[in-house]
């Protein structure tokens, strides 16, 4: 899970660019100068003048705007209609600048834009990406160049879709335009203080896609970095002070897309696991744990996915298939819930590992939290059992569909349990959106 933030001034190259670095990543490209195009255009065909702040405002509860993406294109109806082709004049440039600049415009696609980002890996082009819309990007860059290189490529491109227009008119709209970004009260575009500058006035179109793919593997490496540092500074003191024992570590691949189920007794869990397994793990974890004091800090460090499930798993299911895909060890927990003092033979599972190994091929690695008393009835140690890899043939898996995922949840979970010592595995299986099958 990755998103990538680049802001810049107009005619900088930042659209064609990132389109052309989310084809290469294969992420979801989001162009959010089209959504401010999109209200530009419809104030202008209905004559409202879009520096009218008023009447602007005004207009937004009486059109619709949907944003969606097929075969991985950005597609924005106005009202139904796809007006793409209408979007790209100056005119409509210089009205979509000066509808930006107004606050209740920027929050009414605020949450169309952040919403797009919770859910897949990411790369937006604007203006105020890295410092309003996603200020926590991993990667933030600020793309520019001189005025009159943006200029020229924007008459370039003008003349050959048909446009009659002048090199002059073009140049003075741009400068214009520039200063009306760059000054504006509300998210002026400016970069942000962790951005990374790129000029690329004298750079080609594949030069600066190669730039900006370097930083981007740059970055993510300095992650893993910082992971691997934090890792070797808190685990120990984390094992130590929860009396953790690990068990089976050998069992963990080096490197390969895996899945890491393990059972759910308390929040700590996620902190636990992490600090017992060298190689990093991307657990999916729910939203509240981010909040909770401690916990909340280390499993951020610890390079959870923050989850909202105030909808359904749906969005959990399509990261953790993204992340393995990618070579990531992820982990989610086959009971959903955390059961403490129960004998987890007999608690709910949700399908959803089985969905998971199915739709990435992935091998699953079953994994036992046991907490035990001493003989003396306190200090309670707890021991953490890793076990070797199931196989994704060993899963059963035919053709895919309901009943092959809980077959498959419930063989994993039986693993995980006959590493805790139980030979139940009578549990029920649910969906992964939690509903019976």
């Amino acid at each position: 899970m990755i998103r990538i933030a680049i802001d810049g001034p107009g005619g900088a190259g930042k659209s064609s660019l990132a389109k052309a670095v989310a084809k290469r990543l294969e992420i979801i490209y989001v162009d959010t100068g089209a959504l401010y195009r999109t209200i530009g255009y419809y104030m202008l065909t209905r004559g409202i003048d879009p520096t009218d702040k008023e009447n602007v405002v005004k207009a937004l509860p009486d059109f619709t705007l949907q944003m969606s993406h097929v075969d991985g294109q950005q597609v924005i109806l106005l009202n139904g209609t796809d007006i793409a082709d209408s979007i790209r004049t100056p005119e409509v440039s210089m009205a979509a600048s000066n509808v930006s600049a107004i606050k209740e415009v920027r929050e009414y696609l605020l949450n169309t834009q952040r919403n797009i980002a919770k859910q897949h890996s990411v790369i937006m082009d604007g203006r105020d990406i890295g410092t309003v819309i996603l200020p926590d990007a991993e990667v933030k860059i600020f793309l520019t160049a001189s005025p009159e290189a943006r200029a020229k490529r924007r008459y370039e491109e003008l003349k050959a879709k048909g446009k009659e227009v002048s090199y002059e008119q073009v140049y003075a709209e741009m400068v214009e335009r520039d200063h009306n970004d760059s000054t504006r009260d509300i998210a002026p575009c400016v970069p942000a203080e962790d951005a990374i500058t790129l000029d690329n006035s004298a750079l080609t179109a594949e030069e600066t896609i190669d730039e900006v793919i370097r930083i981007i593997k740059k970055a993510e490496k300095k992650n893993q970095n910082f992971y691997l540092k934090a890792h070797r500074l808190l685990a120990t003191p984390i094992r130590f002070l929860s009396g953790v024992k690990a068990h089976g570590t050998e069992n963990i691949p080096k490197d390969g897309g895996f899945l890491l189920c393990p059972n759910h007794i308390a929040a700590r869990d996620v902190v636990l696991v992490a600090a017992s397994c060298k190689r990093q793990i991307r657990f999916v974890a729910k939203k509240e744990l981010f909040s909770v004091p401690i916990i909340g800090r280390l499993i951020k460090i610890f390079g959870a996915v923050k989850l909202d499930r105030g909808g359904s798993d749906v969005a959990a299911i399509k990261k953790t298939i993204e992340l393995i895909e990618s070579g990531s060890l992820v982990s989610i927990f086959p009971q959903g819930h955390r059961y403490p003092k129960v004998n987890p033979a007999t608690t709910p599972i949700k399908s959803g590992a089985g969905l998971i190994a199915y739709r990435t091929g992935c091998d699953v690695i079953p994994v036992f939290i046991k907490v035990k008393n001493n003989k003396y009835g306190i200090f309670k140690k707890v021991h953490i059992y890793f076990g070797k890899p199931i196989k994704n043939e060993d899963l059963g898996f035919k053709d895919g569909g309901k009943d092959e995922y809980n077959h498959a949840t419930k063989l994993i979970f039986s693993k995980v349990l006959e590493l805790g010592g139980y030979t139940d595995g009578s549990n029920t299986t649910t969906d992964a959106g939690g509903n019976e099958p």
